[in-house]
């Protein structure tokens, strides 16, 4: 627990460092917090403040800036927003996403959210019911054949699966006519349990077959919603806190070309209601100390499909970026729930 004077102290150090980028000194943080201390007296809050792991001492610098637990402090408890969004932009931000196909919403949303923030724009497409309207299947070869699922919005997936057993194009025939006839319009949860129960009605072959294009199908669709959008990874390169340690740097690039370490830890913030914050070096939820994640759902009609936020350094401005990812969820929610 902080007196008030600690707190008050705390939040004129984090506010300047995340203004200025230099650590924060006794004599700038008395001249800032305007409080009529002896240089003594902050020298001492500030060693608490130290001891209690809130503020630290870079070699190099006789004054403090934020660690991960402080920033935690500060965006929790003497974080405060300020009214109205600057837009450097002539439009109204609310016409800056329309109501359109979900793939150019939500690639308006990273682009818009980046050019806000000037930093990285993530947004992750709408997860879609893994329901097939139509099924082909076309052999390829030898115990080779070509899936060809249709889903009910006209998206296709061509999936390539190997059969335990080779199967004439007539056979192939009579098992997506078995399924198109059976199932079309379930999801592929229910076809695969389905599947289980009448296994004995079907001849064996065509039923693995049946069973291996569903399970082929689930595979597909999962990956086709696992798509991530991101805008604005460049803008990292102009940050001071990462363009002084390539290492770092490497290492965030890599996470946005490998995009699955992303999409875990988006997926904890879907789980949230309204806009969260991750600090990193405070846990696991994000494995780099120099970054921060502020994120937030998206619904449609109600239901949340997706997440979208801003990376940046720790060193960012929490305040606006809470507006900016909070405005940006509710038009992304209003363009595609109008679909």
């Amino acid at each position: 627990m902080l007196d008030e004077r600690s707190k008050s102290l705390l939040k004129t150090l984090v506010e300047r460092y995340i203004a200025d980028g230099q650590p924060v000194g006794s004599r700038t943080l008395s001249k800032a917090s305007g409080l009529e201390l002896s240089p003594a007296t902050i020298r001492n809050v500030m060693a608490d403040l130290e001891e209690l792991g809130l503020i630290a001492s870079p070699h190099t610098s006789a004054g403090r800036i934020p660690t991960a637990r402080g920033y935690r402090l500060f965006v929790d408890t003497m974080l405060t927003a300020q009214p109205g969004l600057v837009v450097p932009d002539d439009r109204p931000i609310e016409a800056q996403i329309q109501p359109d196909q979900p793939q150019r919403v939500i690639a308006s949303a990273a682009h818009l959210l980046s050019s806000l923030s000037n930093f990285v724009g993530v947004v992750t497409a709408p997860r879609k019911p893994s329901v097939f309207h139509h099924i082909e299947f076309l052999r390829l070869g030898e115990r080779r054949v070509l899936v060809i699922m249709v889903s009910p919005d006209g998206d296709v997936q061509n999936r390539v699966i190997f059969t335990a057993q080779d199967h004439s194009q007539a056979e192939l025939a009579e098992a997506s006519n078995r399924l198109n006839a059976s199932y079309a319009g379930l999801s592929l949860e229910a076809v695969r349990e389905r599947l289980k129960s009448e296994v004995d009605q079907l001849r064996s072959e065509i039923s693995g077959l049946m069973s291996a294009a569903v399970q082929v199908g689930s595979e597909a669709m999962a990956d086709e919603q696992e798509r991530v959008i991101i805008s604005g990874e460049r803008n990292l390169l102009t940050v001071q806190d990462f363009s002084n340690d390539m290492g770092s740097l490497r290492r965030l690039f890599d996470m946005f070309e490998q995009k699955t370490q992303l999409m875990r830890l988006l997926d904890v913030s879907s789980r949230a209601e309204g806009v969260r914050i991750y600090i990193g070096g405070e846990s696991q939820v994000v494995p780099f100390e120099e970054l921060s994640i502020v994120s937030s759902p998206y619904e449609v009609n109600g239901q949340v499909v997706g997440t979208l936020g801003v990376i940046g350094p720790t060193r960012m401005a929490y305040d606006r970026m809470i507006q900016i990812v909070d405005i940006t969820s509710r038009m992304v929610s209003q363009a595609l729930s109008q679909k």
